[in-house]
């Protein structure tokens, strides 16, 4: 790899409003080991916005009415959204990640991008330095997803979509085609549509020409 070549890792952090909290408790000594969720209003109901793992393996997860997972799950600990410290946390979380690369921009709402061309010989490598990243952001009582390649946009659905993937320069539009179409971050309504079209697969979208996509989706674009 040539050092000129643009490499960015992305870094999420999938239950970050669930191991703020759980970081704060542990600090406090009083631990809960009960399934935990974070519920926040969209429209006039109450929608889990984050879930500890515990949860996850319950079949809870972003999105379900919380009547509903309270209803799955009755010794379910709850706590209301709190995006202010969510984004402080972030933010703090990106200062940490200089001691990698000054270049570290956030990715709202629980993800970094990290500028780490011509840095992660220091480190081992690229494999190595994930790895490092993951071991030393576990120890602080987050969870993590990384990947790394040439384009943030290509970063970030693979750390969401494949994690620990490491695209070598120029594979980025193979290694992303594979992955599903959420996987284009765009809206909700846009995904449906796509779907609904039976494109499944960011490779699929990617087949279409533009303007047979702008013609076949003029309401939904």
């Amino acid at each position: 790899m040539e050092s000129s070549s643009r490499r960015i890792l992305a870094l999420w952090l999938p239950r970050l409003p669930t191991d703020r909290l759980k970081r704060r408790w542990k600090a406090s000594g009083r631990p809960d080991k009960r399934p935990f969720v974070v519920a926040g209003k969209t429209g006039s109901a109450l929608r889990l916005t984050a879930v500890d793992a515990a949860g996850a393996k319950l079949g809870l997860y972003p999105g379900k009415a919380l009547a509903d997972a309270r209803a799955m799950t009755p010794d379910l600990a709850v706590t209301r959204a709190n995006e202010t410290a969510d984004t402080k946390l972030l933010e703090a979380v990106a200062d940490w990640c200089e001691r990698y690369t000054p270049l570290v921009a956030l990715d709202p709402p629980y993800g970094l991008l990290l500028d780490v061309t011509g840095v992660a010989h220091l480190f081992g490598g690229e494999k190595a330095m994930l790895q490092e990243i993951g071991r030393a952001v576990a120890s602080q009582g987050f969870s993590s997803c990384m990947a790394l390649a040439g384009a943030a946009e290509a970063a970030r659905a693979l750390a969401h979509y494949a994690p620990s993937a490491v695209v070598a320069p120029g594979g980025e539009a193979d290694a992303v085609a594979p992955l599903p179409t959420e996987a284009l971050n765009a809206e909700p309504h846009v995904i449906h549509a796509l779907k609904r079209a039976g494109l499944k697969t960011v490779g699929q979208v990617a087949e279409r020409k533009r303007h047979e996509l702008a013609a076949r989706f003029r309401g939904d674009f």
